[in-house]
């Protein structure tokens, strides 16, 4: 059995210590891939040197919401982005849950972002936090050519099928798990196989049993067996499903 971590963040602080410890323990859970997810120029840049140094890590570059508050410069994105170890364009989007948010330019840097992704013929992982009706009428007007997932999903059914309609992805993580989930379950069992990714966002969320404490890949196979007893089917199952359709997303061959 192999596993996909879509979306993690080995170039969070809290693996400096024995990241490389981490990643080997990993691959040797069954995790034979898993991307490191740019959010800054300064992560994106770690990400990408982080995947350049293991075959099974793969990089994204972006600027996230929190860092389009005000005046940024994307010219990172798409010099960082021509890098063959990068597969998408992220995290990106919009994030609501702070008083201090802008809206107008987290828009204007999320849009510039999208177009950046079309350019260079790259997916593009996206980051929604309160902001789902601005979200989805951002991804009607500037259609993602490559294709677009939405990372730890943590809307409504309804949501999810207008994600559905536009062609994106659904990507779970372990709130799954978590005994408050409630409108997850649901969004579990409908979201279509072939739309269906499983990430870890590590270090934060961890799943259960192990909420609370630092997470990592290798705990990705509680997320994929919750959503394997939710659907009915095997763990074996949903991680291959979910394994092609992270291939196939970020286009790796």
């Amino acid at each position: 059995m192999r596993l996909f971590d879509s979306h993690a963040h080995f170039n969070d602080v809290a693996f400096q210590e024995d990241r490389d410890a981490v990643i080997q323990r990993c691959f040797d859970s069954g995790v034979e891939k898993t991307v490191v997810i740019g959010y800054s120029e300064h992560t994106s840049e770690e990400a990408l040197a982080i995947a350049k140094q293991y075959d099974g890590l793969y990089a994204t570059v972006g600027a996230h919401p929190d860092e389009c508050n005000g005046e940024i410069d994307l010219s990172f994105v798409s010099k960082l982005a021509k890098d063959e170890k990068v597969v998408a364009i992220g995290e990106i989007g919009l994030d609501y849950h702070y008083e201090t948010t802008r809206k107008e330019p987290q828009a204007k840097y999320f849009i510039e972002q999208i177009k950046i992704a079309n350019e260079l013929g790259l997916p593009v992982s996206i980051h929604s936090r309160d902001a789902d009706m601005d979200m989805l009428k951002i991804l009607k007007e500037n259609p993602i050519e490559k294709g677009f997932v939405m990372h730890c999903f943590s809307s409504s059914s309804e949501i999810a099928k207008e994600v559905l309609k536009l062609g994106g992805y659904i990507s779970l993580a372990g709130t799954v798990t978590f005994k408050n989930a409630r409108g997850l379950l649901e969004v579990a069992k409908m979201v279509p196989q072939d739309k269906l990714l499983i990430e870890t966002d590590s270090p934060y969320l961890a799943p259960e049993p192990f909420r609370g404490t630092r997470n990592d890949p290798s705990l990705i196979i509680n997320t994929a067996r919750k959503i394997a007893d939710l659907r009915e089917t095997t763990l074996e199952e949903i991680a291959e499903a979910t394994y092609q359709n992270a291939m196939k997303f970020y286009g790796i061959k």
